[in-house]
């Protein structure tokens, strides 16, 4: 009962497994808002994740980024959701290693 309680996850958000086959470890388990599906950054990693996983995965949704990586990207949209400015800039040179 106590592991049920852990894989629950609040409304309003959801749990991600971020990591690269080849790091040690495997995937870390994060969970974020759901807010996050609608941010250009993440869409961008979300079509990623569909080029390398497709649509049917079993489990969380497995993004295909370095923790590290991953860890950047949720702090620049974090950045940019408690600014006073509520649009995006997406510069054209924007890549993450992994990502």
């Amino acid at each position: 009962m106590q592991e049920d309680k852990k894989m629950k996850v609040k409304k309003g958000w959801l749990a991600v497994g971020v990591g690269l086959e080849d790091e040690d470890g495997g995937f870390q388990r994060f969970v974020i808002p759901i807010s996050y599906l609608y941010h250009p950054l993440f869409n961008r990693l979300l079509e990623k994740a569909h080029e390398v996983y497709g649509y049917h995965t079993t489990g969380p949704l497995r993004l295909p980024c370095s923790v590290e990586d991953f860890l950047h990207l949720r702090w620049r949209i974090e950045k940019e959701t408690n600014s006073h400015h509520h649009h995006y800039h997406l510069p054209s040179s924007l890549s993450f290693h992994s990502c």
